[in-house]
């Protein structure tokens, strides 16, 4: 009944003077001194002129050729004029414009000269100023320097071509003419004739051609969001609403490794914010050469295949990318300084869904191994002062790209429950998380409508939230305030790790180890407790930043024999795993102990993954202890690496 009682005061709050004209509160002045003279604000990353027109519905008509590997066709804009304008400007980027047409007249147009990273503005000019409502149509065709697909030949898959898009965060314009800004958003129809079985990111629509797909989505989703692959695709059942879709020979492991979880993700999330609004949710599993763990696809995740670790403990993201169903696809940031407001609250809805499946404690767990991740993140980063921050600022036309990093996933999600503790805990903030995704459904907005948001719903908190750090917080880069966490999952974790740090000190042949450590050490761990095992032994445990405790950070390459003994000993769940995430911190751990004869092991194992969260890492690793050999694996492999991952990694290894 308390519970009732509050959530009724909580949502019928009297209105202040202040909201009740829609006014904003004042917000500290620390905020206040940054606000921007418009919100949502300004998106920088695109070359059109998208705040002059409200988009009324998009449509789709292309044709996939693999043959010359393209996608060729057209999209026809249903446009309200916003503002008095005798041009529209929209974004390209290595594509041909054939023709393009206003209300089906061909129209005048130009190709202004490439703006890096930005590409070319595509100016259509009107003689008159435009009508209120019309029909803008381009017909176009993608180049080989698209930035936005991936085309695979037989020999990079199962035996078919293969073709992908991942188009977040500017690579729409090089697929098709567009506003391609996640500030504006459009319902979609789409027909695409191709000769292979084709997905996209809206509901299948019944089509008696053969060889021509239809698709329809009602819910208005930005460019970034729009995903399509053709190949040779089965499908399985994986829950009521959702099939998985992959390759033939990955079917079977895909459909055992999402049996079950997907629809108990789906009521769980359903139940902590509200209704999912999108019909079905499926998963398509790409080749490996994906270069993300996955992409919220409105109605079809892309993944990668590294989720299929054979014991479900990968699930977790397809937790992530449903999460993105509330958090980015139907509240969205309105640009890429904001990224933080799509993946810091989609982790910490993904966190909420699997602590309240697996309890509180693994919710936490998850937050440990996220703050691992971010440490090395941050350690890693060239331009940490810049890139670090929550809120970002690339009104200089900088690379949205150069930017992402697990900063906003980590330090966003972070963040909220540092303001879920604050203000009374999860009985407190689940009215608000409800509150803030019908507030801005379908809409895009920037963080300081999210902090009005706050400071609105929260008013009787007022003296609490002024106690926040908000330039730390938002602005400030480098590493958040830490967080106090349940760290039962962790505890035994961390007492193994110091134990072989210690003694790798003082015990000289594996028959001493033998002493000391078994197998059995490791037989009840979790595959992600076994990451963050390998995470503790290269970086420390937290009494090691927390309390200046020696012995339990070690350099491995100065204690080989104790790193070989680990190894040996818990060779079935390090050695022998089949989850990425635990092969690639054993190559670190390898690595940090620099054992040569895993050089090369890891060299091929780059040749198998299109991960970037693996492969960037992964060569940066090679390129530490052996410069000729990452050089050579990267020339050897660099074909079969989606175009953003190999314009990074050659990035990171300074080519």
């Amino acid at each position: 009944m308390l519970k009732t009682f509050q959530l009724v005061r909580r949502f019928c709050k009297p209105m202040s003077p202040l909201q009740e004209f829609d006014v904003k509160p004042r917000l500290p002045a620390v905020l206040e001194r940054r606000r921007p003279a418009q919100s949502p604000e300004t998106d920088y990353s695109t070359l059109s002129n998208y705040q002059s027109f409200k988009v009324e519905h998009s449509k789709l008509d292309w044709k996939v050729s693999f043959d010359i590997k393209t996608i060729s066709g057209e999209v026809q804009y249903d446009l309200r004029s916003l503002k008095q304008e005798s041009q529209i400007c929209l974004d390209t980027s290595f594509l041909e414009v054939h023709e393009v047409l206003i209300n089906g007249i061909a129209t005048a147009f130009q190709l202004d000269t490439r703006k890096e990273p930005l590409g070319s503005r595509l100016v259509v000019a009107s003689s008159q100023p435009l009508p209120e409502s019309f029909k803008l149509t381009c017909k176009f065709s993608t180049t080989e320097r698209c930035t936005a697909l991936q085309w695979l030949g037989e020999h990079q898959t199962s035996g078919k071509p293969y073709v992908f898009s991942q188009l977040e965060a500017i690579h729409a314009r090089s697929l098709f003419p567009c506003f391609d800004t996640p500030s504006v958003k459009s319902t979609y129809t789409a027909s695409i004739t191709s000769p292979l079985p084709t997905v996209f990111s809206g509901i299948a629509q019944s089509s008696t051609e053969v060889g021509t797909y239809h698709f329809k989505q009602d819910i208005p989703i930005p460019t970034y969001l729009i995903g399509i692959a053709s190949g040779d695709l089965k499908s399985a059942d994986v829950g009521p609403r959702s099939k998985v879709y992959s390759e033939p020979f990955r079917l079977d492991a895909s459909q055992w490794e999402f049996n079950g979880d997907v629809e108990k993700f789906i009521e769980t999330a359903e139940n902590l914010i509200f209704a999912y609004e999108w019909g079905t949710y499926d998963i398509l599993i790409n080749p490996s050469s994906y270069p993300y763990g996955g992409m919220e696809s409105p109605n079809m995740t892309f993944a990668t295949p590294t989720l299929i670790a054979h014991d479900k403990s990968n699930v977790d993201v397809i937790a992530h990318e449903l999460a993105h169903s509330w958090s980015g696809n139907l509240v969205t940031n309105c640009s890429w300084d904001h990224f933080w407001l799509n993946e810091g609250w989609t982790v910490y809805l993904e966190r909420r869904i699997m602590g309240a499946i697996h309890g509180e404690a693994t919710r936490h767990f998850s937050a440990l191994n996220g703050w691992n991740d971010l440490e090395n993140t941050i350690k890693a980063m060239k331009d940490p002062n810049r890139f670090s921050t929550l809120v970002q600022n690339l009104k200089d036309g900088t690379d949205p790209d150069d930017a992402f990093s697990t900063v906003p996933y980590e330090k966003g999600s972070t963040f909220l429950m540092y303001l879920e503790n604050l203000l009374g805990g999860k009985e407190e903030f689940d009215p608000f998380i409800k509150h803030y995704f019908r507030k801005f459904a379908r809409q895009s907005l920037d963080t300081w409508q999210f902090l009005d948001t706050v400071f609105e719903f929260f008013s009787d908190k007022r003296e609490l939230l002024d106690t926040v750090d908000w330039e730390k917080w938002l602005f400030t880069p480098g590493m958040p305030p830490r967080l106090s966490l349940i760290t039962t999952l962790a505890d035994d974790v961390y007492k193994l790790a110091e134990k072989w740090m210690v003694n790798a000190r003082t015990l000289h042949n594996e028959t001493d180890f033998a002493k000391v450590f078994l197998p059995d050490d490791v037989a009840k761990f979790s595959s992600n407790q076994m990451i963050l095992l390998l995470d503790s032994l290269v970086q420390g445990t937290p009494a090691t930043s927390q309390q200046g405790k020696t012995g339990s950070l070690i350099d491995w390459s100065k204690y080989p024999v104790a790193a070989h003994a680990l190894l040996s000993f818990y060779h079935s769940k390090t050695v022998q795993s089949q989850n990425a995430e635990v092969v690639f911190r054993v190559f670190r751990f390898q690595i940090s102990a620099k054992i040569p004869e895993s050089y090369p092991k890891l060299s091929e194992w780059l040749g198998t993954v299109g991960r970037m969260k693996f492969v960037r890492p992964g060569y940066r690793l090679l390129n530490s202890v052996d410069r000729s050999l990452a050089l050579a694996t990267f020339e050897k492999y660099k074909n079969i690496y989606h175009p953003i991952c190999k314009s990074l990694v050659k990035q990171d290894l300074e080519l």
